[in-house]
């Protein structure tokens, strides 16, 4: 009898570790999609079971329930949950966990969106690249934990999702888009604190590789061409409208992908409510650190943007990855930003390690991880937004949440004062060798701008149809730990060599910080003399 028992008791315990086995198990922590005024998608992965509740509520008392679906992920038990919860308060604070069979999340907390006529004021997230190097293969962790995380919790204070409305993410989530268990362990997992309470919008990078796994983890806003679900769409939040592109082969060019993009932005020139446009892919039009990364496709996104918000008065932005490090530059003639995010995780594309090139757009690359907030003013009378890099340095030089880059733009415009000509003028005679175009101080009737650029021209007619000179200089160009414009005066500026016995005419235009030019100089003449006259 005793034996018997004994084999009894070892039955029992075989079959209750054979049923907790069985017991579902949460795989991928809950994470945040797609949310509205008055909804919002929740997500998480176990290791197996149908079951798909969010039990949620204003209070951590929760009190409600909502049911969704789950699908297969890996042709194996495992299963991807989708829930999406309605009739919410817009701007408003929610608690909420899942719950799968008998494998509940802790609670945990998201805030609703506002509407654009409610003018709250947001932050945005902006990083991209955080694919797995093996060489440093906790930097994704650290750039959320020690650096998003700490940042918000040191500058704000109180509740994450009271600080931050959403994380943009231009592609490269992680190193394989087709191995399945890089998702779980190189994005999810390190990002688990901030997803959970934070929607996460991202577009697809080379190293996704268009995998099924992409399409079953995110649940993006279903507003693109319908053929091409999740490869674009847009967003909107407040007074701003996120805009996801796929610049990816076999996508970049397609005419879809143009026309869908063309439309968006005819319908946010007629609406009222959106004052910022922020768009995201992941390859460059132009690549101080990594010329080989371009695309010339994200030239035509680029040049559409720049139309786009000269026509309407609306800034934009483009932000990307590829390059591993961060850029800012900003478009001449156009209130459009170009904004590297990166790096996140990859592998620094270090100074001098592959072929680059100083370009006239950008005046700030720095070969760092790191990630981009977006701080926008809600302001209906005078809405801004401003760009932050917070770095966190690289294998030679660590920084600590540093802010090494800032740029403020306004929706309003807000010119500087005409400057002045000074000399040459009224058909001075001047060498045919470089000549010294010179013009006043700059001067704004706004406190706090400065003189940030200067736009010179020089023609052999009053109409500048044809050019003899035509420069752009900012005030700073960081290229290679080096700011190439240091000292550089922008009152000023040598022209090339002339031709003789000809009149020529110059004007010149000055620029703020914050991307506002004035008006064009009053137009001066000067002549070149003849050969035998020099």
């Amino acid at each position: 009898m005793k034996k018997i028992n004994q084999l009894l008791i070892v039955f029992c315990l075989g079959l209750m570790g054979l049923t907790a086995q069985t017991e579902p198990q949460i795989l991928v922590q809950p994470y945040l999609q797609d949310a509205e005024p008055n909804s919002i998608v929740i997500m998480w992965e176990t290791t197996s079971g149908e079951e798909s509740i969010v039990e949620w509520g204003t209070t951590e008392k929760l009190g409600k329930k909502t049911s969704g679906k789950a699908e297969d992920i890996n042709f194996s038990d495992s299963r991807v949950h989708t829930v999406k919860l309605e009739g919410l308060k817009r701007f408003t604070e929610y608690y909420y966990r899942v719950k799968t069979g008998k494998a509940k999340s802790d609670i945990f907390q998201f805030k609703t969106p506002p509407f654009s006529s409610d003018q709250e004021s947001f932050n945005i997230v902006a990083m991209s690249d955080m694919q797995y190097d093996g060489q440093h293969p906790n930097k994704f962790s650290e750039i959320v934990n020690q650096g998003v995380l700490q940042y918000l919790e040191k500058e704000h204070g109180g509740k994450l999702p009271n600080n931050l409305a959403m994380v943009m993410i231009p592609g490269d989530l992680v190193a394989t888009g087709s191995k399945y268990q890089q998702w779980k362990e190189h994005f999810f997992d390190p990002a688990q604190k901030l997803f959970a309470e934070v929607p996460v919008y991202p577009v697809l990078g080379n190293h996704e590789k268009n995998s099924v796994f992409y399409f079953k983890y995110f649940n993006l806003p279903e507003n693109g061409t319908p053929a091409y679900a999740e490869h674009w769409w847009y967003k909107d939040y407040g007074n701003t409208r996120i805009i996801g592109l796929n610049s990816n082969d076999g996508y970049r060019d397609l005419r879809e992908q143009y026309e869908w993009l063309e439309q968006v932005l005819a319908d946010t020139e007629k609406n009222d409510d959106i004052d910022f446009v922020f768009a995201q892919l992941h390859h460059p039009h132009k690549s101080e650190l990594w010329i080989p990364g371009e695309e010339e496709s994200t030239g035509k996104v680029v040049k559409m943007l720049e139309a786009f918000s000269t026509k309407t008065g609306k800034p934009s932005i483009h932000f990307f990855g590829h390059t591993h490090g961060y850029s800012r530059g900003q478009s001449r003639d156009h209130k459009h930003l170009w904004v590297n995010v990166a790096s996140a995780g990859g592998a620094i594309d270090n100074w001098g390690e592959f072929e680059g090139r100083d370009y006239d757009e950008f005046t700030v690359t720095q070969d760092e991880y790191g990630f981009v907030m977006v701080e926008v003013d809600g302001n209906r009378n005078d809405p801004k937004f401003t760009i932050k890099r917070i770095s966190q340095g690289n294998n030679i030089k660590g920084r600590d949440n540093e802010l090494t880059d800032s740029i403020t733009i306004w929706r309003l415009e807000k010119k500087p004062n005409v400057p002045t000509v000074v000399s040459p003028a009224n058909n001075e005679i001047v060498t045919t060798e470089f000549t010294t175009l010179k013009a006043g101080e700059f001067s704004s009737s706004l406190n706090g701008v400065f003189h940030a650029a200067s736009h010179w021209q020089v023609s052999e007619n009053p109409d500048f149809d044809k050019l003899t000179l035509d420069s752009w200089k900012q005030f700073e160009n960081w290229y290679y730990k080096e700011n190439r414009q240091k000292d550089d005066d922008l009152t000023d500026e040598e022209t090339k060599r002339l031709k003789p016995n000809t009149t020529y005419y110059w004007r010149v235009r000055y620029r703020d910080q914050n991307l506002n030019w004035s008006d064009w100089s009053e137009i001066a003449s000067f002549k070149t003399p003849q050969e035998n006259e020099k």
